[in-house]
């Protein structure tokens, strides 16, 4: 009988891709749904907040600076979660 491990623990690599697909996803891979959705949340207001006060000379991605950079910092902390579980599984492994 194997022992289940009750953190989820998927592969970086997919937790990162998952990230740069879809603000929040990589946590929600991770278990963490709630910080996910809140990241998904304020990347969507963030984005139309700076849609309706941009100036209308303003380039797409200046339309979108705050949804994007919420994006933005939203990807390395799913992928570094991710490395944290796995580097605390494969030391507990080896301990």
């Amino acid at each position: 009988m194997t022992v289940q491990d009750p953190v989820r623990r998927p592969n970086p690599y997919l937790v990162l891709a998952a990230a740069l697909a879809l603000p929040g996803m990589g946590h929600v891979l991770l278990g963490r749904a709630q910080r996910g959705l809140g990241f998904a949340f304020f990347t969507l207001l963030g984005a139309w907040l700076t849609t309706k006060f941009a100036g209308p000379d303003a380039s797409a991605i200046g339309r979108h600076a705050a949804g994007l950079f919420v994006w933005a910092i939203s990807i390395p902390d799913a992928y570094r979660i991710a490395r944290l579980r796995e580097a605390t599984a494969q030391a507990s492994q080896r301990a």
